[in-house]
């Protein structure tokens, strides 16, 4: 018996998109399950919790986005045909955006293990799969057991023509980039934000922000009419217990010690000083609790919260942080140029005790990179890449692949440069930027922002503006909002928000946001944006004092570049039979080469001296005949009426018979043959470009005569009356010379 599907489904229109929520028919052995769609593009949403039987120390929270390449109606182009374990940058970028907005949203206490998988199904070319995804993370939690407490929506905002646009599609983003926001809110605050702009004022992004969370409550009621309808009971999660007695004890025998260590300025001298709080309070407790087996555990606890209270009560009473500054000071600054001698630019960038060491490669465009998407393959010709090793933070572990974070904190800082690098047109080299974490404090991903452009400049490519980065932190104190410039590691931690900001003096190019407590409200938002803004124009100024603008040109060492226009007839030529002629100027300079068939030829070349020598052979091919010239030609072919001789590469001209001597030549072949070289005069190019030759001129002016180019005319009585072969080119292999 045929049974139908049994599916709930709810629909509602968000913007200029219906956004349907269905569960009931697919993973219905996962706690959640949550199908969203618009128009064709559908992706599954689940979330699974796992009971664990003892405490990791951490919430175990996994989230992972998979595109699926048949939801596109293309197969994997890799050599497995089939979507790989290792997930895309994009998969990777988009997986961090699920996390981040519902991390602090899960019940206080509640440790087990969460897994939430979001597979997109089905996409078509207008709606973008990721915000949706995120949607569904929420929507999956909220109607399971396990302790969510949304729901939350998200959505992305752009701009088109100074009106505000949600969910713009793939097209849309194309033709108007300048700004595309990805943010998360619940019905009262925004949780999360992450986005580019082209030099948006603060005030614009923070409109776009306030805007698109009045327009997303639509979203948030469907999910609670969904949870109305199939919801399941939450879990119940049993607090801790807390060991107020523990807490009493450690604070009786640590407070005062804890206080001096948390006015040390430096990270690694205070790291040490709160390990060694931590180890006398133990002694001094080892006896008072003898029985208590997880001890260490729980005084290390009770300095965290007390820490914490100690660091924002100092912020509230004396507006001063953990280092001694107030709450708008940027730390000092130091930077560096040029300091890497065989890499095109470099620049070292210090911020407090956060640096980044940023190395800058030019490449041709053969370096670019190519990425498979759902809409198709693409290529990319600016990458930033960010390493931050062990040692940057005084640790020895193993060396890995590149974590989440990494790839992620990459991608803001390339996010934050992209809008000031030149066109392809204005510099059509391939660039990669490396920024290597040297040591770690807070805020690196900002530091890489700041080298990275100081190695882009000091590498000679033409930035429009310089860009500089910074991140705010926030502490909430009772009702108070205590919003904090250049935060350190220990301030981000503590504190409630991290939000990174990059931009020219103009405006934002890129901005992060993560919070840890339940929203911020608008009015906080616009005060930490504009906060942002005074410290990056005293970065920008300081920049500007080590390096003022990009280098005149690109450094000695990275490749050469330059376009040569020669006539498209002569590419074939260029190119040569079976790109002979080609492989021959490639293997000799080393250069990469791109023809065009408008007959523009773009040359990467190592070195100076070889982008000369591959201009010189590319024009080889490039030659005209000129008037009146002496050449040694070859002859390639013998006709009833004279010979064909090649003069240059390409360049053929008729050789009459009435021009072969000063004395009459009955028959060609008594005095040419094939292969032959002759020496012969232009004595006519037509306007078509055909090319007449005489043998006798030449003969007549190497006897001293005066030569009238009029006197060796059009001969009459028919043959041939011009050069040139027609379409079968040669690769000019021999061809002539000038004389």
């Amino acid at each position: 018996m045929l049974v139908p599907f049994e599916k709930t489904a709810l629909s509602t229109k968000v913007g200029n998109i219906d956004i349907t929520l269905e569960t009931g028919r697919l993973a219905n052995q996962a706690d959640g399950a949550v199908w969203v769609q618009s128009g064709g593009t559908v992706i599954l949403v689940t979330a699974v919790t796992n009971t664990l039987e003892f405490d990791r120390g951490f919430f175990p929270l996994t989230c992972n986005y998979q595109e699926m390449g048949y939801a596109a109606g293309r197969i994997p182009g890799n050599y497995f045909r089939r979507e790989v374990g290792r997930p895309s940058e994009r998969e990777t970028l988009v997986s961090r955006l699920m996390d981040r907005p519902i991390r602090p949203l899960f019940t206080a206490g509640f440790k087990d293990e969460v897994q939430v998988i979001a597979t997109v199904l089905s996409a078509d070319r207008n709606v973008n799969p990721d915000v949706l995804a995120m949607t569904g993370a929420s929507a999956a939690l909220h109607i399971s057991k396990i302790p969510f407490e949304g729901p939350i929506a998200c959505a992305r905002v752009a701009r088109v023509d100074g009106e505000f646009v949600l969910y713009p599609s793939y097209q849309g983003m194309a033709q108007n980039d300048e700004l595309n926001i990805v943010f998360a809110a619940s019905r009262d605050a925004v949780v999360m934000v992450e986005g580019a702009a082209k030099f948006m004022p603060e005030d614009v992004v923070a409109d776009a922000i306030a805007w698109g969370h009045e327009q997303i409550t639509p979203l948030l009621d469907l999910q609670e009419e969904l949870r109305e309808k199939v919801g399941q009971p939450k879990m119940t999660v049993v607090p801790a217990e807390e060991r107020t007695d523990i807490e009493d004890a450690v604070r009786e025998v640590a407070e005062k010690d804890l206080r001096a260590a948390l006015q040390v300025a430096q990270k690694m001298e205070r790291k040490d000083a709160k390990k060694a709080v931590k180890n006398k309070a133990v002694e001094a407790l080892t006896e008072r609790f003898p029985k208590e087996e997880y001890l260490g555990k729980l005084v290390g606890k009770a300095l965290e919260g007390m820490e914490k209270e100690i660091v924002r009560t100092r912020i509230k009473e004396t507006g001063t942080r953990i280092d001694g500054r107030d709450l708008t000071t940027v730390r000092p600054l130091s930077m560096d140029v040029g300091l890497l001698p065989q890499t095109h630019g470099s620049a070292l960038f210090r911020r407090g005790e956060t640096s980044a060491l940023a190395s800058c490669t030019l490449g041709s465009s053969r370096d670019e990179q190519r990425i498979e998407t759902l809409t198709g393959e693409k290529t990319k010709n600016f990458m930033l890449h960010y390493n931050f090793p062990p040692y940057c933070v005084g640790e020895a572990r193993m060396l890995r692949a590149p974590s989440r974070r990494e790839v992620g904190h990459g991608n803001l800082a390339e996010r934050s440069l992209t809008p000031v690098l030149p066109t392809d047109e204005d510099f059509p080299f391939t660039v990669r930027l490396v920024s290597e974490v040297m040591e770690s404090n807070g805020s690196s991903s900002m530091a890489t922002v700041c080298g990275g452009c100081l190695a882009l400049m000091d590498a000679g490519v033409p930035i429009s503006s310089p860009v500089a980065g910074i991140a705010m932190g926030l502490a909430k104190v009772e009702d108070e909002y205590y919003v904090l410039t250049d935060i350190l590691g220990d301030e981000d931690a503590l504190g409630d928000m991290d939000f990174k900001l990059a931009g020219t003096e103009e405006g934002i190019t890129a901005v992060q946001m993560d919070i840890k407590i339940s929203g911020i409200p608008q009015e906080v938002l616009r005060r930490a944006l504009n906060q942002g803004r005074d410290a990056r124009l005293s970065i920008l100024n300081d920049m500007k004092q080590v390096l003022p603008a990009s280098r005149e040109k690109v450094s000695d060492l990275a490749p050469q570049f330059k376009t040569i226009s020669i006539n498209p007839d002569k590419i074939r030529d260029v190119i040569g039979s079976g790109g002979k002629n080609i492989k021959a100027i490639t293997a000799a300079t080393e250069a990469d080469i791109d023809i065009e068939d408008s007959g523009q030829i773009h040359v990467f070349a190592p070195t100076l001296e070889s982008l000369q020598k591959a201009e010189e052979m590319i024009l080889y091919y490039d030659q005209s005949a000129e008037l009146g010239a002496n050449y040694t030609g070859k002859v390639i072919k013998i006709i009833d009426c004279g010979a064909i001789v090649e003069v240059l590469p390409g360049v053929e001209g008729l050789l009459h018979v009435s021009q072969l001597d000063v004395e009459r030549i009955e028959n060609v072949s008594d005095l040419l043959s094939l292969g032959q070289e002759v020496n012969v005069k232009v004595v006519e190019v037509q306007p078509n470009g055909r090319v007449r030759l005489s043998r006798k001129a030449w003969l007549q002016e190497q006897a001293g005569q005066e030569i009238d180019l009029a006197d060796y005319g059009q001969p009459k009585g028919g043959g041939r009356p011009g050069g040139g072969r027609g379409g079968d080119r040669r690769g000019g292999g021999g061809g002539g010379r000038r004389n």
